[in-house]
Order: structure tokens, then C-alpha cells, then sequence
């Protein structure tokens, strides 16, 4: 079918039924199995209603019902489909058995089935391995009372005992551990917290092992490598980023580069179209090239192992081998949204998996757009090479703009040029990647030879990652959520409708470039919040704290989440903090825990430390609550636990033991922390008070005590140990204060005792956001609300 304007107009025939299929599980997902069948019979009697009407109004020509009845009709087979498909599966994930179990949170035994890789959380505690979950399939369970279950459930296991680390997708094992509620909004039944090592059953299938070897292989030819490429390139190429520095994963997901990470469509393409290229230069047919694509493609689902991610980019990565094969290109905009009918009636998990949506979204935009901003560059002598190389990663990113949005709440401007300018890297690193795997197992030395060509383009990426992710302006804030995507979707569709018209094409480009004229200049000079070479921020949340230690660009760990939601949140998004690998919860007053949503707000948080202390309950039932909705863990810690990621080591001194009878237990029980940052040392005592002021300084050592930064206790209150004070001798005091509290916060005395000991004291009532930052002539501050030249050495 053509348009007035020449161009052929895509077959969006079952486009409305693939979506409404997606749409439909999605919602299930969050409501029970009742209610996804009330939805899918609903929808099944509305669907009868209207085709027995168009049956009837058949033989009128030219009806409207004649024309979108059948759309209609198709949208609701969509619905019927994705509900009974979720609502089957949910009755599967909320079994009465398993879940009695969860709200006992019993001690069991279960037979599980590994389902992917098992995958290490990202920083740590020091002195214990680093915490790994493994997706897994229940095949029975057994009780506390020997009462046995059988639900083929799945589950998400969370252990720290090494023997996980190496198990395969297939294995069948049995472990102990406690029974948990998961996170919800997925078809995981529940969390297991392992005990112990596995208990392995018999081996996994050949083709699992064989993966394996080769997984293994590639690991093994990169270890020379240096740490960026060489942590890189498995990642490339079979999606094991299990070696990546967090500072490559930070820049890649600020440019807009995550997709590289993991195994999707592209590596697909890139595999088939190199195969696609020998057989075209052998004068292969349609159908040969096809079926040698399709062998390519089976043997690299193979190599990355046939789990549900590798199946979903192999599913879309053939989509354009059955049109190629097929000789129709327009069929593959109808093989599209069957793969994505499939894919979800099948596994309904996947409609709420961001990878899904990027990989169909992705497919989109180069189906749909691609090739007509492709023909486009070449009317107006753009050669072919090129005008392929700009089309597809700019279709490809403009359509997953509206989902990266919403998962990371920014709007990333160096995404198209930075995926513009590592095009050529990606081919030849991934191709060389596949050779080093596969001929690792026979000649170890030629994969250490193929590894190492290919790190030289992998090295490329990692260049373009980093200085794009340090360009000014190169995020942008943006409402996260199922809001800032839906909001972000329409705008680029108004866009895209309003740019066929030359003059609307004329003035988005004329403003375009006045807006980057007019503040890139700026942001060059005074590069905004955070400052380069921030060590640590507290924010101004009003009468509380929120404090934040940088690990990587994009993640930091906070302490505290001050009295409001909003707040927290605005002060995150200030930092451009879009994941907090830990979040520490110094003592459970309102004004250090009522703002607890506003951290997970758009942003994952990986795990929340507390105080044994547990008054006043009705902050840590908030704080266990918040925690236990999104899935994270809550550890309560002691004096000793230590936790390190990337630039931040973090050690807990006090309380060095429980506190009672006290003018204030909640806040002599704060957790005091010593962070180091950078080489700086920063003190931050929650709300001690001079009894645990007192019990600090008569356990630990003066030199264990100095600090460069001292983050004052209790907003600066008159209950402060002099001598704690002094002791620290910190060259920077910040003191997070509410503007016109009532409680006489910060003290005049103690402001003024510290300004006599050499300290420079900022307090967020008068100078807002605070940052301290490392500069070549030591330490300074940044105030978060003027420009550069109001810092302060």
C-alpha cells in the first residue's frame, strides 16, 4: 500500500492486537488472577457484540463500522488473549500454599530448577562476598511442619555464599532458607533467602554446558585485558558484565549506551547481517541467505545461553529473516507484533520487563522510521553508507526514548551522537568477541589473540561513554515513571507528524540550535550541580537530613531521607543520583525516614541499613514497608559493618553499644558512620547526642575519630560533647537545619565553637545545597543555589 506521498504506508494490521495483548498483561501483573479473567471475559463478550454487528453490516459498503469495526474487534482479541494468558499465571504465582508460607516467612527446603545466570549485586559489604540473585523455577517446597508443596512457581533467590556463583540455567538443585514477600508487579511468587550452599541434582543440559565453556572461555581470553575493554567486551557480546567497572556502566547508561550491555537485537543483526554479507558475496539466494542466518542465529543463541532475555532478542533479531526470506520487507512490521503477541502469551513477565520494551521499541523504530529517514538523507545526497549509519541509531533511539525516560527520569541529549559515533566500533568488537568464544575451548591463544583485537574497538566505546557522560547538559531531568514515558511518547509522536511539514522541520532545528548556543556556553563556564569532584552533598530538605556520597556518576549512597518525599526526591534529581546502592537509615525519627519514598521514587535502591534500635516504630514500620513494596533488603547493622562501592568505603563506629536511659534513646542509638571518599574523611553522626558522643570518644581513639568533614549531629542542637568536637577537628562543618524551626536548631555556641576550631560551617537553612568538593588546592564548597564564584576554599 502506497501514500499520497509515494512512500509505503507499514501493515499495522496486527499492531492493535499486539499491543492490547502487552497492555492487557501489563495491568495483570499488579491485580490478582479474579480480576485478569474478569478483564479477558469482558473483553470476550464485547468482541462478539461487535463482530456479529459488522457480520450484520457486511454487505453495506463504505460503513465506518466496515472499516475500524474489525480494528476494534482485533484489540479486544488482544485483551481476551493477554488476560487469560496473565490470569493463568497468576493463579500459578498466588497458590494458597506458597503464599501462607510467604506471609509466615517459613523456613523451608525447596527443589528449584536455575532459570539464568546467577548475577551479583552491584557493591558490597567488606569482608563478606557480595550478594547474588538467582532466577529460579520452583518444583516443590517443604514446609517447616514437612507439609510438602508442589506449584511450579518461579522465585527469586537472594544469597551471599559463593557456591551460587557458578551454577548453570537448567541446573536443578535443592536449598534451605526463608521464605519472603517479593517486590510484586512480576510473577515472581517469592524471595528465598538461601542459607547455605546448594544441594545440585544431576547436571544441566549439554547445550547449558557447552554455553558454559564458552561463557567461561571468553572470560578467561579477556582477563589480560585492561580492566574497562576487557569487562566490556563479554558484556558485548554475550551480556556477562559480571567484570564491568561501575564507572563504564554509569557512563553507558548516561549516553544512552546500556542496550550494548546486554544481549538484545543488535547483537542479532550484527551476527546475521555478517553472515548476510558472505553469503550475498557468494551470490547466495534469499532463501539460502535465510536459512544460513537462521543456523548463525541458533548457534549464538547457543554461545549466550537460551534464556528468556537471549530468547527475546533472537525472536526479534529473526523477524527480519523471515521477511528476508519471505521477500516481502513490509511483512516484517506484521511479524513484529506476532513475535510481541507470542512472546507475552507465552511469558507474561515480559510485559513488564524494560528490556522487552526496549527491544520492541527498538525494532519499531527501525522498521517504521529507519527506512524513511534513510531515503530521506539520500535525496539530498547524504551517500548510502552514511545515510544507513545516521537513520537506524537515531530511529532506534528516538523510539526508546519514551521508555528510558521513564525507568531513569532524564531526557539524554548525547544518546543519538554517541551511538552515532561508536557504530562503527560495535560490528568488528562483537563479531571478533564471538571468535574468541567459540575457539577458546580448542586454541586458548588464538582466542587471547581475537579478544585482543577486539578490545581496541571496545576501547572506543568506552571513550565515547566517558566523555559523553561528562558533556554539559548531556542529561536532562524529566518526570520519570509511566507519566514522564507516556508524556515523552506523545511529544515525540506530535513531533514526528508536525516535522513533515518543511517549516516545522526549519524552526526545530533553528531552535535547537539557539537553545544549545545559548546554554552549553554556560554550563562550559559553570558546569550547575553537582560540582566536578563532589566528595559529599547535603541537601536542604527542611528540618531534617539527606545526606549523599557520590560512588559513580549517577549513583550515590544516602544517608537519611529527611521529612518529605518530594524533597528527597527533588534533592536526588538535583545530583543526577538515578540508582543508590545503599541507602543507611541512621535512627528512625520522622525527619530522617518520612521522606523514604521519595528515594525509590523513579530510582532502584539496592539495599537499606538501619539501627537495631527499632524506636519509635512508626518510622521503621515506614521504612520496612517502603523497602519491602520495591524488593530491597533491610539489614540491621552494628558498630563494625563496613560497605564499600566504587569511591565510597563506609565504616559504622557507633553506637559502640546499645544506649539506655538517655534524654533521647532514638538518637543516642543513631548509627555514626566514618566515610571515606576520595581520600577525604567524613564524619556523620545522625542525631548522637552528648551521651553517645561521650561513649565514642572514650572507646576510639583520637586518630580514629579526625575527620576533614563533619556533618554536625541533630541539626546543630546544644547537646554536643565538646570534647567530641574538638576531637574531630573537621576543616568543613555542614549542619542541615529547617529554615524557622522551633526547637532553637543549630545552637549559636556550638556554631560558634566550631568556627573557633578552624572549621568553615555552612548550614542548608541559609545557604541551601551544600556540596564539599576535592579541588587541585584541597578541600571547598559549592552552594548548590549560586554559581561557581561564590565557592568557598
Amino acid at each position: 500500500m502506497v501514500g499520497l506521498d509515494g512512500a509505503q504506508i507499514p501493515d499495522l494490521r496486527l499492531a492493535g492486537l499486539a499491543v492490547a495483548a502487552w497492555l492487557t498483561a501489563l495491568v495483570g501483573l499488579h491485580v490478582d488472577a479474579g480480576r485478569a479473567l474478569l478483564v479477558a471475559a469482558v473483553a470476550a463478550g464485547l468482541a462478539v457484540l461487535v463482530a456479529l454487528h459488522l457480520i450484520g453490516v457486511a454487505g453495506r459498503p463504505g460503513t465506518v463500522a466496515r472499516r475500524y469495526g474489525w480494528i476494534v474487534v482485533s484489540v479486544l482479541i488482544g485483551v481476551v488473549c493477554g488476560g487469560a494468558a496473565t490470569s493463568a499465571r497468576l493463579a500459578v504465582r498466588d497458590a494458597e500454599p506458597i503464599r501462607a508460607l510467604v506471609d509466615d516467612r517459613a523456613q523451608v527446603t525447596a527443589e528449584l530448577v536455575v532459570r539464568d545466570d546467577p548475577r551479583p549485586v552491584r557493591g558490597g559489604i567488606v569482608g563478606r562476598p557480595p550478594t547474588l540473585l538467582v532466577r529460579a523455577k520452583l518444583v516443590n517446597v517443604t514446609g517447616p511442619e514437612g507439609q510438602r508443596v508442589a506449584v511450579p512457581a518461579r522465585v527469586l533467590v537472594l544469597t551471599d555464599d559463593p557456591a551460587w556463583r557458578h551454577l548453570l540455567p537448567g541446573q536443578r538443585l535443592t536449598a534451605e532458607g526463608r521464605l519472603t514477600e517479593p517486590r510484586g508487579g512480576d510473577l515472581t511468587a517469592a524471595v528465598l533467602l538461601a542459607a547455605g550452599p546448594p544441594d545440585r541434582l544431576g547436571t544441566p543440559s549439554a547445550l547449558q554446558r557447552v554455553a558454559g565453556r564458552l561463557r567461561a572461555g571468553l572470560q578467561q581470553a579477556c582477563a589480560p585485558l585492561p580492566d574497562e575493554p576487557g569487562g566490556l567486551l563479554p558484556g558485548l557480546v554475550v551480556g556477562d558484565t559480571s567484570r564491568l567497572p561501575d564507572a563504564v556502566e554509569e557512563d553507558f547508561r548516561a549516553t544512552g549506551m546500556t542496550h550494548l550491555n546486554a544481549v538484545s537485537g543488535s547483537n542479532v543483526a550484527i551476527i546475521a547481517g555478517a553472515v548476510l554479507l558472505v553469503a550475498r558475496w557468494a551470490r547466495a539466494g534469499p532463501t539460502l541467505a535465510a536459512v544460513l542466518c537462521g543456523l548463525a542465529l541458533v548457534g549464538f543463541v547457543i554461545l549466550v545461553r537460551p534464556s528468556p532475555s537471549v530468547v527475546r532478542a533472537a525472536t526479534m533479531g529473526a523477524i527480519g529473516l523471515a521477511a528476508l526470506a519471505a521477500g516481502r520487507p513490509r511483512a516484517a512490521v506484521p511479524a513484529l507484533a506476532a513475535a510481541v503477541a507470542v512472546l507475552v502469551l507465552v511469558d507474561p513477565d515480559l510485559a513488564g520487563d524494560p528490556g522487552f520494551a526496549l527491544s520492541v521499541m527498538a525494532t519499531g523504530g527501525l522498521l517504521l522510521l529507519a527506512p524513511r529517514w534513510r531515503d530521506g538523507l539520500r535525496r539530498r545526497g547524504v551517500p548510502p553508507g552514511a545515510a544507513e549509519a545516521l537513520a537506524v541509531p537515531a530511529a532506534a533511539q528516538l523510539a526508546c526514548s519514551p521508555v528510558i525516560a521513564g525507568l531513569s527520569g532524564t531526557v539524554s541529549l548525547v544518546a543519538v551522537p554517541a551511538n552515532l559515533l561508536v557504530v562503527p566500533a560495535i560490528a568488528p568488537a562483537t563479531v571478533l568477541g564471538v571468535v574468541a568464544a567459540t575457539v577458546s575451548p580448542l586454541w586458548p591463544f588464538g582466542a587471547e589473540i581475537a579478544a585482543w583485537l577486539a578490545h581496541w574497538p571496545a576501547w572506543w566505546l568506552v571513550l565515547v561513554a566517558r566523555y559523553g557522560a561528562r558533556m554539559p547538559m548531556g542529561n536532562l531531568p524529566w518526570p520519570g515513571g509511566v507519566t514522564g514515558a507516556l508524556l515523552l511518547a506523545g511529544l515525540t509522536v506530535a513531533l514526528l507528524v508536525a516535522a513533515r511539514r518543511p517549516v516545522v522541520r526549519r524552526l526545530v532545528a533553528v531552535g535547537t540550535v539557539a537553545v544549545m548556543l545559548g546554554t552549553v556556553p554556560v554550563r562550559v563556564i559553570a558546569p550547575g550541580w553537582p560540582p566536578k569532584g563532589w566528595v559529599i552533598a547535603v541537601c536542604a530538605v527542611g528540618q531534617g537530613d539527606t545526606v549523599v556520597l557520590p560512588v559513580a556518576p549517577g549513583r550515590a549512597v544516602v544517608i537519611d531521607t529527611g521529612p518529605d518525599p518530594g524533597a528527597a526526591d527533588a534533592c536526588l534529581r538535583r545530583l543526577d543520583v538515578r540508582r543508590v546502592p545503599l541507602l543507611v537509615v541512621s535512627h528512625f525519627h520522622a525527619d530522617h525516614t518520612a521522606g523514604v519514598a521519595g528515594v525509590f521514587r523513579g530510582r532502584r535502591v539496592d539495599l537499606v541499613s538501619t539501627p537495631q534500635w527499632p524506636e519509635p516504630a512508626t518510622g521503621r514500620n515506614q521504612v520496612h514497608d517502603t523497602a519491602a513494596t520495591h524488593g530491597t533488603p533491610v539489614v540491621p547493622v552494628a558498630a563494625g559493618w563496613r560497605y564499600q562501592a566504587g569511591a565510597v568505603d563506609l565504616l559504622v563506629v557507633g553506637p559502640p553499644y546499645p544506649m539506655r536511659g538517655t534524654r533521647s534513646d532514638p538518637n543516642n542509638n543513631s548509627l555514626v558512620l566514618l566515610a571515606t571518599v576520595a581520600g577525604v574523611r567524613i564524619m556523620l553522626t545522625g542525631d548522637a547526642e552528648t551521651e553517645e558522643q561521650q561513649a565514642l570518644r572514650e572507646r576510639l581513639p583520637v586518630h580514629r575519630l579526625r575527620a576533614d568533614v563533619l556533618k554536625v549531629a541533630h541539626h546543630g542542637s546544644a547537646f554536643q560533647d565538646a570534647a567530641f568536637l574538638d576531637a574531630i577537628a573537621p576543616a568543613v562543618a555542614l549542619v542541615p537545619v529547617g529554615a524557622g524551626n522551633t526547637y532553637g536548631h543549630p545552637s549559636d555556641a556550638v556554631l560558634a565553637r566550631l568556627s573557633r576550631g578552624g572549621a568553615r560551617v555552612l548550614r542548608t537553612d541559609i545557604d541551601g545545597d551544600v556540596a564539599v568538593v576535592l579541588a587541585a588546592s584541597g578541600l571547598a564548597v559549592v552552594l548548590g543555589d549560586v554559581d561557581l564564584s561564590r565557592s568557598t576554599p
